[in-house]
């Protein structure tokens, strides 16, 4: 028999792990297979660069812009309130908020590696 449902209130999530400029929370981990949480990025600032190892992350945008910078990629993606933004293992990138208030979202990471790994900023892609 499986484990019964549980459900992980708001105000019970967890700090977990850090990258300068963001706010990550964790509702919960099971067993290195699933981690789901929220991040929260302050208005006009951007996270440190980092990856997620060989875990692959989805994020669903609850309020405000999330954007996107990452390794290979000259200029950066806005993602919207209902938008949801895949970001596969290993890819090293960065999260803004241009906006005045703070974004919000809710993530799912599947995979079994380091759930952060924070790392120095990628050179900018060849020929720019």
């Amino acid at each position: 028999m499986s484990d019964p449902i549980r459900v992980v209130r708001g105000d019970s999530l967890v700090p977990a792990d850090p990258t300068p400029g963001m706010d990550r929370q964790r509702a919960f981990e099971l067993a290195g297979r699933l981690w789901a949480g929220q991040v929260e990025t302050a208005p006009g600032t951007s996270s440190g660069w980092h990856h997620h190892d060989s875990n692959e992350s989805c994020l669903y945008v609850v309020r405000g812009i999330l954007r996107l910078e990452f390794e290979g990629y000259n200029g950066y993606l806005d993602a919207e309130p209902g938008d949801f933004v895949h970001v596969p293992a290993h890819t090293i990138h960065r999260e803004s908020n241009p906006t005045d208030e703070p974004s919000l979202a809710v993530i799912a990471r599947a995979g079994a590696g380091i759930p952060t790994v924070n790392v120095d900023e990628p050179p900018p892609p060849h020929g720019h």
